[in-house]
């Protein structure tokens, strides 16, 4: 049944001395909480084959549809193999907010799509994703028993394209952070280093695929969140042009346009595919993406040409950068010229077309009354009023502080990102694509930022962090983190490109080049 629906609240039990002393108290009980679950889920596999851990995890979701087409493997074994893996992993990576392994036999047995991805298990980030029936937490208390009445628009989607939805994956409360972790789910580790986040806010998502949960899982981004956890975790992250994927049928735009939906991914042709099966937009919608002709898929298999690329190392007021995130943009720039690009350092050009300043204050404004509203929304449908047990401490004082802000600031913040998109479009007569750091520094030890600190220690977490990503969101333009570097110690770091905006295409085809070059496929982390 749909609303069978069995729930993991997984947490660390190590380094959680980074964290107040209620979270501690709470997270080790989830940790039983979850353990207790993995071992005792109702779910039984059928008698039949299986297919071995290794075949499953070795292929794409374009190879997995391929072998159900061809008959050489079964959804039903393609769900026991994710399943399987769950069980395996997830209690040391905490990547799982909740399963739906009874709706996705059910959705095998009443007769799959005939779609691109007939009969692949898929994930689902715990928020931005309405399932009808299904728990949707959103990583807070606050949000506990929340059940969505419909799919939207995106979910329907991929029901056609014929995926499996059989759990959904962690997020931090109400998806603010870049970062997963909080007193209500617990700390979503790095499969690569579990003393280091996954990212977030679709660091669930990141770390199940990169554990070999599953080969795809949908992800959104308003501020670099399907780029920070690709990066984190050594996936390829595809963040769309605005409107590139609807939000409907309930919402138009997210966090003022900001925010936008698709998936962290292994391989490129995954991620095209997917965008194929998802992209458009649906009647009623105010505006959409620029029209592309033909398929994402096929513009995998064409060469890039020579293309012109600026290399911008840091963005304001960021000037730190690590040595490994400099040595993985610089190694990048001369991987691109080696396959016949132009590059260019631009840096100090870029960073003086925009007043970074009233950027990043437009976005703080933007998201608080986001949350806000959602927070409200939510209180309403409850019947009463907020509580102080409702939200984390940060959580709570960006709901608060939001309040003072008018309909006149809100206006004035969606004119700095319209001047901010022309300035871009400008500086990209010149150049194609952008080459920036995806993340300023390694991914950070737990704690270092999250919502039971202060509202100060985030925003400097942030500044320091993510100073390169949050630029396409302002602008609406497409970007992607590629695993193009590994730091001695085994730990991914991804390099951003950003492209025109509506022409995903010159990145997909730019990706594709850089995968066959410098494959990252096989590097994956040593858990099991």
């Amino acid at each position: 049944m749909i609303g069978n629906v069995n729930r993991f609240r997984g947490a660390s039990t190590e380094n959680e001395s980074l964290l107040r002393r209620s979270f501690l108290q709470r997270s080790a009980a989830t940790v039983v909480c979850a353990s207790a679950q993995i071992a005792n889920h109702v779910y039984a596999a059928p008698s039949g084959g299986d297919i071995p851990a290794k075949e499953y995890a070795k292929h794409d979701a374009v190879g997995l549809a391929e072998l159900v087409r061809n008959k050489e493997v079964t959804p039903d074994e393609l769900l026991n193999a994710a399943i399987a893996r769950t069980d395996s992993v997830n209690p040391k990576i905490n990547a799982i907010a909740g399963t739906m392994y009874d709706m996705a036999r059910e959705s095998i047995n009443r007769g799959l799509p005939d779609g691109p991805f007939s009969g692949v298990p898929f994930l689902i980030k715990d928020l931005s994703f309405a399932m009808k029936g299904v728990d949707a937490f959103f990583g807070s208390t606050l949000f506990d028993g929340q059940k969505s009445k419909a799919d939207s628009t995106v979910v329907a989607r991929y029901r056609k394209a014929g995926l499996v939805l059989f759990a959904r994956t962690q997020v931090p409360e109400l998806g603010v952070l870049p970062t997963t972790e909080s007193t209500f789910a617990g700390i979503t580790r790095n499969p690569f280093d579990r003393e280091r986040t996954a990212g977030g806010s679709s660091g669930g998502s990141a770390a199940a695929v990169a554990a070999g949960i599953a080969p795809m899982a949908s992800a959104s981004d308003g501020g670099g969140s399907i780029r920070i956890p690709a990066s984190c975790c050594g996936l390829f992250g595809m963040k769309p042009t605005r409107a590139r994927i609807p939000n409907g049928p309930d919402a138009f735009e997210s966090w003022g346009g900001l925010a936008v939906k698709h998936a962290v991914t292994r391989s490129v042709r995954d991620s095209a595919a997917l965008m194929d099966a998802t992209a458009g937009a649906e009647p009623g919608d105010s505006y959409s993406a620029p029209h592309h002709s033909g398929t994402f898929l096929e513009e995998v298999a064409r060469e890039p040409g020579r293309l012109r690329i600026a290399i911008v190392n840091t963005m304001r007021p960021t000037q730190f950068v690590h040595a490994e995130c400099q040595h993985a943009v610089a190694d990048a720039a001369k991987l691109c010229e080696s396959l016949g690009h132009y590059m260019e350092d631009a840096t100090d050009d870029f960073n003086r077309r925009f007043v970074f300043r009233e950027l990043r204050q437009s976005h703080g404004i933007t998201v608080l009354v986001a949350l806000r509203r959602r927070i409200l929304q939510r209180l309403k449908i409850l019947g009463r009023k907020l509580r102080d047990a409702d939200l984390e401490p940060v959580t709570r004082f960006y709901h608060d502080y939001a309040e003072q802000y008018s309909a006149v600031q809100i206006e004035d913040c969606r004119s700095i990102y319209h001047r901010a998109a022309r300035s871009m479009a400008a500086f990209q007569t010149k150049y194609d694509v952008i080459l920036t750091p995806t993340l300023a520094t390694l991914p950070v030890k737990h704690g270092e930022i999250c919502m039971t600190g202060t509202s100060q220690a985030v925003l400097e977490g942030l500044q320091k962090f993510i100073p390169c990503t949050q630029m396409a969101n302002w602008t609406g333009q497409p970007a992607m983190s590629v695993p193009l570097h590994y730091t001695p110690e085994g730990l991914p770091i991804g390099v951003q490109f950003l492209g025109r905006f509506g022409d995903e295409a010159a990145l997909f085809r730019l990706a594709r080049q850089l995968e066959k070059a410098r494959p990252w496929s096989d590097r994956r982390p040593q858990i099991s």
